[in-house]
């Protein structure tokens, strides 16, 4: 179970704010959009194909500096 504590100085929204963020990191958001609906192979390669293409060119920008 995902859960974060709130600290004793710390505003609901902020705590809110480290939840989503420590979701994001983990994956879970995107692994429930991913399950809700069947993904064709044809689709499931194209997302892939899109993701090395970002991942690349991050690469090449980190590069750059």
């Amino acid at each position: 179970m995902t859960g974060v504590k709130v600290r004793d100085d710390e505003s609901f929204e902020k705590a809110l704010r480290r939840f989503n963020k420590f979701c994001e990191k983990m994956g879970i958001l995107s692994d429930i959009k991913k399950h809700q609906h069947f993904e064709k192979p044809s689709e499931r390669k194209k997302r892939k194909l899109n993701a090395a293409k970002r991942k690349i060119r991050k690469i090449q920008r980190e590069q750059e500096y």
